[in-house]
């Protein structure tokens, strides 16, 4: 077997494949890549490989090209817009860009003509279509990867769910209908326990070990774990023994925390960087989306998260004062929220230095927020230096090098790493003992504070507020800052948790609770007679 992405089948042979636009509504697709009357060879294998990338790349030709027709290639990756829908819309990240749709995702009165939305929306639906084309016709193939690509089939069908609530859903390639969140869930469940046994057996890799960027046992467990953790949210009803059950399977399966640093790297920095998957810092990745800067390039996956948080000004790396990022790209939007920079400094005033100056200072690996210059308040949107700048995501790789490309980055983006289980894991089990951290789950959150350097609990338990706030510490601008505040109660409705621009004001004010489900874009109630817009929304 072809590694992963080095065998991406070409547009023009993926043609044959594709002849099924009204599977994803109207969407502004590549006419080449869904033509149905070209004379083209199907292949096995680069379909499959087809349907990962999609996951982490925008076109087959690498960075600039895009499967989905937009001026700008980047803007439709699956990452970036997952990332901007679950975090520039809450309390960790701010943009000060002029793209049409940041001002409503900071303000949270997004709606059903959200052009970010609508793109997140259209490269879920696309990726579901190319795997139910591979299972159309390659499901005999090869039994493991038919259960794969089943399960990158399931992962963006539960984005779209988390997202969208009330989705459309097709397992055959036919216009699809309309089902409730809850009977979503229950496919979901039913769909993953089913193919679990199916899959390879969960093993840690590194990106030279076979297998490495393919699912397997665990991501199956971890996106059950995930389901389980977000029920009552899904269904109406928990289902914290369960979360904590697949929690466990994940934390005690071969894929470990990575503790352990190299040189002036932290094992937290380590995670983020341009050879995190040749380093221990892999077995971290349940689910690394694969990045390298010759071969699989891209402007819409990590290559967005390194390039959107710098600026020229900004230097990440300790042992050279004058290297920015690693990329000779910074685009000077993203950056915190003050209400993330105070969960590592709650009270006075926060440093103004380099990033890893500032979590020298906080006492935790963590915080690696660029101070110099900035101010903490985002008083002004658009100016990149009001808000205080995150440097967690570069380029640099451990020996001092920097990746093989000086525009493209080779870090890996893990999508799912095993510190999650390890809050999935405290929370299920707090929920289910009164809202206190048991011992384990206490253990749990302690291994991740050990790791990055902070201060552990030696006594006592942590709080459901406390885990809230071990979630942001940990994950800040990984793109599931959304779902945890929802599942926390501490998003749309009336909770009174709020934070600078949330709701439209500079103080924050509450917005109403059925924003919790995005709006179904416009352009699918209009070609899709079988859809209904979500409840709220004109």
């Amino acid at each position: 077997m072809k590694r992963i992405f080095k065998h991406i089948l070409p547009a023009a042979a993926m043609a044959m494949a594709f002849g099924f636009t009204s599977c994803i509504g109207d969407l502004d697709v590549d006419k080449n890549v869904l033509d149905p009357n070209k004379d083209t060879k199907f292949e096995a294998e680069g379909l499959f490989n087809k349907c990962y990338a999609n996951l982490a790349m925008e076109g087959n030709g690498g960075g600039g090209t895009t499967d989905i027709v937009y001026p700008d290639a980047g803007f439709t990756g699956l990452v970036r817009q997952m990332w901007n829908s679950n975090e520039l819309t809450t309390d960790e990240a701010i943009c000060g860009w002029g793209d049409d749709g940041i001002a409503t995702f900071i303000d949270n009165v997004y709606d059903a003509s959200h052009p970010m939305l609508a793109m997140y929306y259209q490269r879920l639906a696309l990726g579901i279509s190319y795997c139910n084309q591979y299972l159309n016709v390659a499901a005999d193939y090869n039994p493991t990867m038919t259960a794969e690509v089943r399960f990158v089939r399931a992962l963006q069908y539960y984005l779209m769910m988390d997202g969208w609530g009330n989705i459309p859903f097709a397992e055959k390639i036919e216009k699809p209908v309309q089902i409730e969140r809850k009977a979503a869930y229950e496919w979901l469940e039913k769909e993953l326990l089913e193919i679990e046994p199916l899959m390879s057996d969960a093993k840690a890799k590194k990106s030279t070990d076979t297998g490495y960027g393919r699912a397997d046992k665990a991501a199956a467990w971890f996106l059950l774990m995930r389901l389980y953790l977000n029920a009552e949210v899904y269904t109406g009803t928990p289902q914290w023994e369960k979360a904590a059950e697949y929690a466990n399977k994940v934390i005690t399966s071969s894929y470990r925390l990575n503790t352990k640093g190299v040189d002036v790297w932290t094992p937290y920095q380590m995670l983020f960087m341009g050879d995190n998957g040749e380093t221990d810092a892999a077995y971290e990745a349940v689910l690394p989306l694969y990045a390298d800067g010759i071969t699989t390039t891209q402007y819409g996956c990590s290559e967005f998260l390194i390039a959107s948080t710098f600026d020229a000004d900004m230097h990440a790396n300790p042992k050279d004062p004058a290297a920015t990022n690693g990329v000779n790209v910074g685009w000077s939007g993203n950056r915190a929220r003050p209400n993330l920079v105070r969960k590592f400094f709650p009270v006075g005033d926060v440093p103004q230095k380099e990033s890893y100056e500032t979590a020298e200072i906080a006492g935790d690996d963590r915080a690696l927020f660029c101070g110099v210059k900035r101010e903490l308040d985002n008083i002004k949107r658009g100016n990149f230096t009001d808000g205080y700048a995150v440097a967690k995501f570069t380029n640099f790789k451990t020996d001092g090098s920097v990746g093989k490309d000086p525009t493209f980055a080779d870090t890996d983006f893990f999508l799912f790493r095993v510190a999650e289980a390890y809050l999935a894991y405290a929370e299920a089990t707090a929920r289910m003992s009164g809202g206190n951290t048991t011992a384990e789950g206490t253990k749990c959150i302690n291994d991740l504070r050990k790791r990055a350097h902070a201060q552990e609990r030696t006594s006592g338990s942590f709080t459901l507020d406390d885990i809230l706030d071990e979630w942001s510490r940990e994950f800040y601008f990984e793109g599931i800052r959304r779902p945890t505040l929802i599942r926390f109660g501490k998003f749309g409705g009336k909770n009174g948790y709020k934070w600078q621009w949330k709701g439209g004001s500079f103080e924050g004010r509450d917005f109403a609770e059925y924003r919790n489900i995005f709006a179904i874009p416009a352009k699918d109630l209009v070609a899709n007679g079988n859809m209904k817009q979500n409840p709220g929304y004109k």
